[in-house]
């Protein structure tokens, strides 16, 4: 009977229909007095206290990372009331992925020396560096031994063959200080985890599972909370396939519940699918939501530059130094960012910019985080020009990069703009005498402030590019409206006054649709 209460109550509990605030935050430094006000506040109109976004404190999923959003004019949220936010709370919660208190990990590295599983570009001490450095990103969590094993064969059952597991046992079970064994592959299954818990006697986690858990925790917004929250639907369908007994120790497959027809695993099974379905029909009412403020600010001809490259490059220390916002506060930590924010700038022809601080990526990152964050990346394909940050300093640079690409490219990008992309190289400045071989790279260091100007010129010519906007000089009368329109619809770099024919000559910035409009609106 407590088997039918307590799913009667999770269904219930999961049958309420979620609402969410879009997840877009952004966070403005004060204008120069050459900046137009409407491109600042070209994200929301009418509203320039939500220019300042609320930065989420903590890392817990419990930081409140909330934000408001911009709608079109016609267009209105929905009512959000104290009983939506239960409901969307409930669906968010589970039950842990990992241990809360701290644990002294032993690190186990399945080494492939030759092969088809034989990983490239890479080597084993660089993969294990950035297991150790996943492991360190959780609190009070350390390794205190590391084991590079080798095999034949990671895809079997046990990951090693029988002699070499029985070898690897005895030298972790003489650990008495390990608490936990991450063993660094992608995935396990949960019978193979099963039994090397069994084996060991300690808690064995893989690598999906201890990312997942810093995404867990990095997550702020109400979006990334439920895309993470859709991540982890594929663990708990696992975990439950290993469950195959009721919590009574008796079968549960052939066992049904009074009168459902269903038994208990079947009912389980259904309410995750139910979950499922109502977290995505939520990342779906954010993502149209989203599509709103894309199309405001394409009608609004801001341009937007999306910075993205391996986790831990300097992609938020690059945009602070681009723009000098206080509120990019970067993190010496892996997936420090996963909402997408965005921070203005302006180039040095005095145009505004938006630039937007995206995810970063990881090698051998679990395909399915990137298609559950896949609505947030939506707005790296809705930019105009894209910015790899590469961090040079790093002995995996080359594979960085690949992955990087890679995963770019599963996200179907137009060809044009990720052909443009602006490559950087960041941390220059831990590589004495370093200069880029590949064409075009641009050497920075955002720590620093070294190379900024290039890069920003750099920066400069690749929007104008992309947004088809050019420099033109046009004549207009001082009693006229036309200079107070080209202030607001365009980048006005000068004005040069002649008094005695009453008119002006206007150096600006403008597109090609804007100048179509002045045009229309102000005949020679």
């Amino acid at each position: 009977m407590w088997t039918l209460r307590a799913a009667v109550r999770l269904g219930a509990a999961l049958s309420r229909v979620v609402r969410s605030r879009p997840a877009l935050r952004v966070a403005l430094p004060p204008p120069p007095t050459f900046c137009p006000d409407r491109a600042l506040a070209a994200l929301h109109p009418g509203d320039p206290g939500a220019l300042q976004g609320r930065r989420g404190g903590g890392r817990g999923p419990g930081a409140d990372g909330r934000s408001g959003g911009a709608v079109l004019a016609g267009e209105e949220e929905e009512p959000e009331d104290a009983e939506n936010e239960e409901e969307e709370e409930e669906l968010l919660r589970s039950e842990p992925l990992l241990p809360a208190e701290a644990q002294r990990v032993c690190l186990v590295h399945p080494e492939v020396k030759w092969g088809p599983g034989k990983p490239q570009l890479t080597r084993a001490e660089w993969q294990v560096a950035e297991a150790r450095a996943l492991v360190h990103t959780l609190d009070h969590w350390s390794v205190v031994e590391t084991m590079v094993v080798p095999t034949k064969m990671p895809d079997r059952k046990l990951i090693f063959g029988k002699g070499t597991l029985e070898h690897l046992t005895e030298k972790i079970r003489a650990l008495s200080e390990v608490t936990a064994v991450f063993l660094n592959v992608e995935r396990m299954s949960a019978s193979t985890k099963k039994e090397l818990e069994a084996v060991w006697g300690v808690q064995v986690f893989d690598r999906f599972t201890v990312v997942l858990h810093i995404f867990r925790c990095n997550a702020r917004t109400k979006e990334a909370r439920l895309q993470v929250a859709l991540a982890e639907l594929p663990v708990l369908r696992s975990n439950l396939k290993n469950v195959g007994a009721r919590p009574d120790g008796r079968g549960a497959s052939s066992r049904y519940i009074m009168g459902s027809g269903e038994s208990f695993m079947q009912v389980r099974q259904r309410l995750l699918k139910e979950k499922e379905m109502k977290i995505r029909q939520a990342l779906e009412r954010l993502r149209r939501k989203r599509q709103l403020l894309g199309r405001q600010r394409q009608r609004r001809e801001f341009p937007v530059v999306s910075v993205v490259g391996y986790t831990n490059s300097g992609k938020t220390t690059l945009i602070k130094a681009l723009t000098g916002d206080a509120a990019a506060q970067p993190r010496d930590q892996l997936f420090a960012t996963l909402d997408v924010t965005a921070h203005a700038g302006w180039l040095p022809c005095r145009m505004a910019v938006l630039y937007m601080d995206t995810i970063g990526f990881l090698s051998q990152l679990p395909h399915g985080l990137i298609e559950s964050f896949s609505a947030t990346l939506e707005d790296v394909a809705r930019s105009d020009v894209i910015v790899h940050v590469r961090d040079v300093s790093h002995p995996e640079r080359e594979l960085q990069k690949a992955s990087v690409l890679s995963a770019l490219r599963g996200l179907r990008l137009p060809a044009p703009l990720l052909d443009s992309a602006l490559e950087v190289h960041n941390k220059v400045d831990l590589v004495p005498g370093y200069s880029p071989s590949e064409p075009g790279a641009l050497a920075v260091s955002a720590h620093l402030g070294l190379g900024l100007e290039q890069l920003k010129a750099a920066l400069e010519d690749a929007v104008l590019r992309a947004t088809g906007r050019r420099v033109l000089t046009l004549r207009v009368r001082l009693a006229g409206p036309q200079l107070s329109w080209l202030h607001q619809e365009a980048t006005v770099q000068d004005v040069q006054v002649v008094p005695e024919a009453g008119v002006a000559d206007v150096t600006a910035i403008i597109s090609n649709s804007a100048y179509g409009r002045f045009r229309k609106l102000f005949p020679e």
